[in-house]
């Protein structure tokens, strides 16, 4: 045992104190030490939070350096600061007993303000803030930056805070914590906080050795799923992402939580295992909140950076958001809005031999209204695939079928048997069907089935493209929005209505918004 185990650490209060704790563990086991401590990027940069450097592991780079270039033995971190991968060559030996694993509140005056509208918060944490946001969405949450001593007097000294975040475990390690500080237990924590981690290179199987006798089991199996849980969801300083887990009487109890970076979007999970059947745990976890909404909140903050270049004017389901290219940056938001109306039972009376349904929103207003007994109609003439298929699950055997309602006029004018067509439309539509056949002398009873409503949205400047269903969205978007663009159209009918206003129109190879997006992305690649 001759040789001397050089402890690398940061030069904070918190991180000496935490080197010391491993520095009188392994000499108690007979081990000679020496503390390197070592300034790291995350001390020296305090201008921005810690999300917007763009830097993984940056309190530990600096120790990893170190220990690669043999200047230092082994390197001590808060486990939570440690990227879930580590360097080629470095290795986890071991996580001491863990801590408190609560963050911490503490206040300037007094806690009356926390029932108050308005109240300001300091924290350096996306997680922290997001959380906070969530549960006082009037609060204003300001940066704190800096080690938890710095941290502490900017808050004494702040004359505008009412109160600011701390790791509970940081500020009792050295002695700093209010007596009237509270502790946040319903904030779920960063994954892996409160436990201390040691490194070492793979090939130094004398220090690995040394220091695994150091490891707590307990602690190593919680913040392993704690870890493994944020991996898989992508994250790191740049996500808001809380994970906890904790062993209760030979069960292992786990609670996850992915927020979006203003706290208006949460998804949470917990879960339940024996000790011994938790190994996918973490996995079950995860997938749990992605499929939920998570990959969506997470590529938004992976997105935050990057401007919006298409918009759609129709809100994407979690399916079509995963179709667009990696170069798309897509939002979208539903620019019609539409209001059933109640059919009234004079326009159903006896059996109707024709009629007309040129959307599904004419078929919902309908099944709303009546049942399928109730909808005794001979002849069915629709556009669109996906309308045919609603019809025909919830009213009956569609007759004939077309791609847009100009096409659809030109069949019945040539092959409709009668002269007369009952057509369930919207209080806004083209007249360009009803036009056609009153031009060749076939009544069209016109039933008000729905109403649409224009509901747009002015777009960023940074929208190149937008993609348009129907010429209703077209007359929305320009509503509220004079810019040139490229219009990505589902239809030829509604290319027709884009081509009034923008010189740059696309038609779908197909009337589906999965052919719209593979257009949108065939002008990307």
């Amino acid at each position: 045992m001759s040789k001397i185990i050089r402890i690398g650490t940061r030069d904070s209060e918190l991180a000496l104190w935490q080197a010391k704790i491993v520095q009188s563990q392994l000499e108690n086991l007979g081990h000679k030490t020496e503390l390197v401590p070592i300034k790291s990027t995350g001390d020296l940069v305090l201008d921005k939070p810690l999300y917007e450097l763009g830097i993984t592991g940056i309190f530990t780079r600096t120790l990893d350096i170190a220990m690669l270039n043999h200047d230092i033995d082994i390197a001590v971190h808060s486990l939570k600061d440690v990227p879930t991968v580590l360097p080629k060559g470095i290795v986890q030996t071991a996580v001491l007993k863990r801590g408190n694993v609560n963050d911490t509140l503490i206040f300037n005056d007094n806690e009356e303000f926390l029932g108050s509208k308005e109240a300001v918060i300091a924290t350096g944490s996306l997680r922290r803030r997001a959380q906070w946001l969530n549960r006082f969405p009037t609060h204003t949450i300001v940066d704190l930056r800096g080690n938890v001593n710095s941290r502490l007097q900017k808050l004494e000294e702040s004359e505008t805070w009412n109160g600011a975040i701390f790791a509970a475990a940081g500020i009792g390690r050295i002695g700093l914590r209010p007596e009237e500080a509270i502790n946040l237990d319903w904030m779920i924590p960063a994954p892996a906080q409160g436990a201390i981690m040691i490194t070492a290179l793979e090939d130094d199987e004398f220090v690995r050795t040394a220091c695994a006798e150091l490891n707590h089991e307990e602690t190593e199996i919680c913040t392993t799923i704690e870890r493994e849980f944020l991996n898989k969801l992508e994250g790191g300083c740049t996500a808001p992402i809380g994970a906890l887990a904790y062993i209760k009487d030979g069960d292992i109890n786990f609670k996850g939580v992915l927020l979006s970076p203003d706290g208006t979007k949460r998804i949470d999970v917990t879960r339940v295992k024996k000790l011994g059947e938790h190994n996918d745990m973490a996995q079950y976890c995860a997938d749990f909140i992605i499929e939920r909404g998570g990959k969506r909140l997470m590529d938004n903050i992976k997105n935050s950076t990057r401007k919006t270049n298409v918009f759609s004017t129709k809100s994407f389901t979690e399916d079509q958001r995963l179709l667009f290219h990696e170069k798309v940056v897509a939002d979208s938001s539903d620019f019609i809005k539409i209001s059933l109306n109640r059919i009234h039972p004079r326009f159903l009376r006896n059996e109707i031999q024709n009629v007309i349904i040129t959307s599904k929103n004419a078929v919902e207003s309908l099944t709303t209204n009546y049942s399928a007994t109730e909808l005794q109609f001979k002849n069915i003439y629709c556009v669109g695939r996906r309308t045919k298929r609603l019809i025909e699950k919830k009213i009956g055997k569609v007759k004939h079928i077309e791609k847009n309602a100009e096409k659809l006029a030109n069949y019945l004018v040539e092959y409709m048997e009668g002269a007369e067509a009952t057509y369930f439309c919207s209080d806004i539509r083209l007249d360009v069907l009803p036009t056609v056949l009153a031009e060749n002398n076939i009544k069209v009873n016109e039933v008000e089935a729905y109403q649409t409503k224009y509901d747009g949205v002015k777009i960023d400047d940074s929208v190149e493209g937008v993609m348009f269903y129907s010429p209703s969205t077209v007359e929305s978007f320009v509503q509220k929005n004079k810019a040139e663009i490229i219009a990505f159209c589902i239809g030829e009918t509604t290319a027709t209505e884009a081509k009034k206003h923008f010189n740059d129109v696309r038609v779908a190879k197909v009337p589906t918004v999965e052919s719209v997006i593979e257009l949108v992305n065939e002008y990307y690649i």
